[in-house]
């Protein structure tokens, strides 16, 4: 029977010279790349965050070495990260057998990188990616989504209830002011204005107490009423208004991040349609590759366009040429904007897919089916009756854009036989309007998206953002930020998008590596076969 030869084992053996980690990390390893990388840019900026004196400080470019190659390998928790550096020989390598604790991690990460740092950081990885040819910047393929903030989903402001609730308290207040004028026979006790400001709610109430006072009622129940009510109106006042203030233009918002807004989310759990604190994220890509990105508080998409692209120019210095989205952007004053910026919106409207279906495109009802004599400014009906203009009427978005519609009517559409399929009201004939300028625009924005170069935009617009926000929710297991309010959040978004691009980075690399070993092993081989033959 053989002998079983086993190799030699003995964990208490030492090494005469003992081998350093790098040489336990193959070349081309990705922690080697980001490390690579990273050395090339200058982080001056991060290292003025350090004022100096005390001991010495982890150095700057370590720790975000560690942080960016730590998201790049889906740890985002800074505890996991100190655990990675005392266990993981990647990490060893990467911090040069620094151990920084996780509240070093954590506080590098929300303090030394907010402030637009990291987003500086961020925007040479993506020249870096130009420079490689893997990005040229000249379109944007454009999409969001709502990603969950770690604020409890139960306290929530609502703007509607304060709002209503503070109405409620000032009635009340005053209600309680002026009986007690009209009581005690104060002179101000007529006129009472419908606004109650708290400064002219603690005079009144300082009035009447002193009028008790000069009365000898110091002591009576309707004193201690009055006081009561001073002391808890005034405080209730004063969060309402902080309340207020917080929300601005919102909705809503999380007591525990009051920059969070309730949006609902597509990862319902429950399937009840529940709101929860969030953010909108918009993103721009290229190749898949993550070239801007944004955090934004209103849920929908539509206004969040025009800041967005503006940022893409704060950051760059140029526009793109070619902007892709999907419907939830095309509106008149998202339209104007992208024309008058000499881009190219390859952006869809609400009705965009609903134009190209028969049955739509044959009702001869339709406003957009109607003959329209632009010269004499009237529509004409199925019936051969006219729809004269009426007049025009303006209409003022959430956003604060103002729109312009022209109302036109008819004359008498009593007698019509087909009343019943041309509308529904119960008026003796119809009106209807219509928005010339949003009709241009739309237009000119079907004549690009049917365009043989637009086919193909819009081909490529879902395996574009949207595989991006897959790959890092459901490959990547990113679904809730860790970080609190809007700057942190953006920090950490920055690091996820940095990470995606790096990782995209490698696996196009080693792609191309693969590529060119096939190509020279084809070309041996063929040799090979000829110098045979």
């Amino acid at each position: 029977m053989t002998k079983v030869i086993h190799k030699s084992y003995n964990q208490n053996d030492s090494l005469l010279l003992p081998p350093s980690l790098g040489e336990l990390i193959p070349s081309a390893h990705p922690v080697r790349i980001v490390s690579d990388i990273l050395d090339r840019f200058d982080i001056s900026e991060i290292e003025s965050t350090y004022k100096g004196g005390g001991t010495s400080s982890y150095h700057p470019l370590m720790l975000l070495k560690v942080v960016v190659y730590a998201y790049l390998c889906n740890v985002y928790s800074g505890r996991q990260m100190e655990k990675l550096l005392r266990e993981n020989i990647h990490f060893m390598w990467l911090s040069g057998m620094n151990r920084p604790d996780f509240r070093t991690i954590n506080r590098f990460r929300s303090e030394r990188l907010s402030g637009g740092r990291l987003d500086n950081i961020f925007t040479k990885v993506v020249g870096f990616l130009n420079d490689e040819g893997l990005v040229s910047l000249n379109v944007q393929y454009i999409d969001g989504t709502k990603i969950e903030s770690v604020a409890n989903k139960y306290t929530f402001v609502w703007k509607g209830s304060v709002e209503k609730n503070k109405a409620k308290l000032i009635e009340k207040v005053k209600g309680v002011l002026s009986a007690a004028e009209e009581e005690l026979a104060v002179e101000e006790a007529c006129g009472v204005p419908d606004e109650l400001p708290q400064e002219e709610f603690e005079r009144r109430a300082n009035n009447i107490l002193s009028r008790m006072d000069s009365m000898g009622t110091s002591k009576g129940k309707q004193r201690k009423s009055i006081e009561k009510t001073v002391s808890d109106s005034v405080a209730r006042l004063d969060e309402y208004d902080r309340h207020l203030e917080t929300l601005g233009e919102r909705n809503s918002y999380s007591k525990t991040d009051p920059d969070a807004t309730f949006m609902r989310m597509k990862e319902d759990a429950m399937n009840n349609g529940q709101t929860k604190p969030g953010y909108n994220v918009q993103i721009s890509t290229e190749n898949q590759f993550i070239t801007n990105y944004g955090i934004f508080h209103q849920p929908n998409d539509q206004g969040t366009l025009i800041p967005y692209l503006e940022s893409f120019v704060r950051r760059y210095g140029i526009q793109s040429r070619d902007i892709v989205a999907d419907s939830g952007y095309g509106s008149e004053r998202n339209y104007e904007y992208l024309f008058g910026g000499g881009m190219r919106p390859y952006v869809k409207y609400n009705l965009f897919h609903a134009e190209m279906k028969r049955a739509r495109r044959n009702n001869p009802f339709l406003v957009d089916n109607m003959f329209y004599n632009a010269e004499k400014d009237f529509y004409v009906c199925p019936m051969g009756q006219r729809l004269e203009f009426a007049y025009k009427t303006k209409e003022t978005s959430d956003l604060g854009y103002t729109s312009t519609k022209s109302v036109y009517t008819a004359r008498d559409c009593s007698r019509c036989p087909l009343r019943g399929m041309c509308y529904k009201g119960r008026a003796d004939r119809r009106s209807i309007e219509v928005n010339h300028r949003n009709n241009h625009l739309r237009a000119k924005a079907r004549e690009l998206l049917m365009s043989e170069e637009g086919l193909a935009h819009r081909s490529r617009r879902p395996i574009e953002p949207e595989a991006v926000f897959g790959n890092i929710k459901f490959n990547h297991g990113f679904k809730r930020f860790r970080l609190k309010s809007a700057e942190k959040v953006s920090v950490e978004w920055g690091l996820i998008a940095i990470a995606h691009n790096l990782r995209k980075y490698i696996a196009c690399k080693q792609a191309d590596k693969s590529k060119k070993m096939r190509e020279t092993d084809f070309e041996e081989g063929y040799m090979n076969c000829y110098m045979a033959a």
